[in-house]
């Protein structure tokens, strides 16, 4: 375990990080499609509203918070709900409030001190919490770095340390940060993202990690969500609750005792796409279509039949909104095909921003936190090394790249160092 994890804390990851502003449960769709716009990991936390407290003077406290904590609400929930018949047939779906939208999930969040060590967080986090509520306004020490970041930017030398010319004792090094809130509370929420973020800047300090490949490091997760393209698109919407929240369509290969990706639905695709246009086309589409983004050639119902309400900066006439027809294009749900007319299609046909994210099993973990990070992706598909047909073996994600690095060495020792280099499998 790298020892970078054990001389920074929390509070380190979280300077310059915005104050959280709490979205409510009673909020609408409409709001929370705007708040996942600007959120990381493509969601938003979402809270019950304060109670009226009885008493003046009244002091929220973490447990009292932490109860009020309902879950995480991601693009693809909203855009699995709006492909609802009753809500594509209501047009005001966009006003119902997010409380019938997300899962309730009180574990996913988690209120921390700033001092709390790092590899604290991440322990934290491998067991399932995707998020860290840590207060912004107080003045504190960590006790596990010589010196500590304040908030204010500035470096702080510890009591302790300057008291003492052997430094840190045993006792001090086990004992907790102390902090000291304001009189108003403000938080900011870290994401695993944040702490990826943060990795990659400290690559050094995690040799021989960095070059290793994902299959050395044995992270790839075998158990994911996938739906065969000539499936109703619908149908993945009931998997179940996964993480990360995709779900990997799949096609057979020529010789058909294999299956390749040729895309994928998911949070990260649908996070800033035209809800409404991706909520009729995962109601109405094929999986195969859906990823392609098909145009024509479509049975069943008609794209006039479709009426998208501009609620979203839209105007108001006598406080109802408008609605207009609306065609549905793949450009508007964040693809870019050529208009394939068959399932089955070449590669290069459909090469865009719905070709999924890969990485092939050879490729090394700095390579593949680099995608994440570039693209702002939650995870990369993995596929065979020695293939170009793009052959299905796993996924990658932030659960599996926070348990590679706290990993001990020699839990890690590569088999084959055949593969040196990193960046030179980029799919994307």
């Amino acid at each position: 375990m790298a020892s970078v994890f054990l001389y920074h804390v929390v509070g380190d990851l979280t300077v310059g990080k915005p104050e959280m502003v709490e979205f409510y449960e009673t909020e609408t769709v409409e709001s929370a499609i705007r708040a996942i716009g600007e959120s990381t990991e493509c969601g938003i936390p979402v809270w019950r509203k304060r109670s009226t407290p009885s008493l003046p003077g009244f002091v929220e406290n973490s447990e009292m918070r932490q109860h009020r904590f309902v879950g995480i609400l991601n693009s693809l929930d909203i855009v699995a709900f709006l492909a609802k018949t009753e809500c594509l047939q209501e047009e005001k779906a966009m006003k119902i409030p997010v409380s019938e939208v997300v899962c309730s999930n009180n574990t996913l969040l988690k209120q921390v001190d700033p001092g709390t060590r790092l590899i604290d967080a991440l322990e934290m986090m491998k067991q399932g919490v995707r998020r860290l509520l840590v207060p912004k306004s107080v003045v504190w020490r960590g006790m596990s770095k010589r010196f500590s970041i304040l908030y204010n930017g500035k470096w702080l030398k510890n009591n302790e340390n300057s008291s003492s010319s052997s430094g840190l004792t045993a006792d001090s090094t086990n004992r907790p940060a102390t902090s000291k809130a304001s009189s108003r509370d403000k938080f900011c929420c870290l994401s695993r993202e944040d702490v990826i973020r943060f990795l990659i800047g400290v690559l050094g300090a995690l040799a021989p990690l960095p070059l290793t490949s994902i299959s050395s490091l044995d992270i790839i997760n075998l158990n994911y969500n996938f739906i065969e393209a000539s499936l109703p698109a619908i149908e993945a919407t009931r998997q179940p609750p996964c993480d990360p929240s995709a779900i990997a369509v799949l096609e057979q290969t020529e010789s058909e005792k294999q299956f390749k990706i040729i895309g994928e639905i998911s949070a990260s695709k649908l996070w800033k796409c035209d809800y409404l246009a991706a909520a009729w086309a995962l109601a109405n589409l094929y999986a195969g279509q859906f990823v392609m983004g098909v145009e024509d050639n479509m049975s069943s119902r008609s794209f006039s039949d479709f009426l998208q309400t501009s609620f979203v900066g839209g105007e108001q006439n006598n406080g109802t909104a408008k609605t207009k027809a609306k065609k549905f294009s793949s450009r508007s749900i964040g693809f870019n095909p050529t208009s394939p007319t068959r399932l089955s299609i070449g590669r290069s046909m459909y090469r865009g921003r719905s070709a999924p994210l890969t990485c092939k099993t050879s490729s090394s973990l700095a390579a593949v936190m680099a995608q994440m990070l570039s693209h702002r992706a939650t995870h990369v598909w993995v596929t065979e090394a020695d293939s170009d047909d793009d052959v299905l073996v796993g996924v990658v994600g932030y659960g599996e790249i926070l348990a590679a690095v706290t990993k001990q060495p020699s839990a890690f020792v590569p088999s084959n160092r055949s593969y040196e280099g990193f960046g030179n499998e980029n799919q994307s």
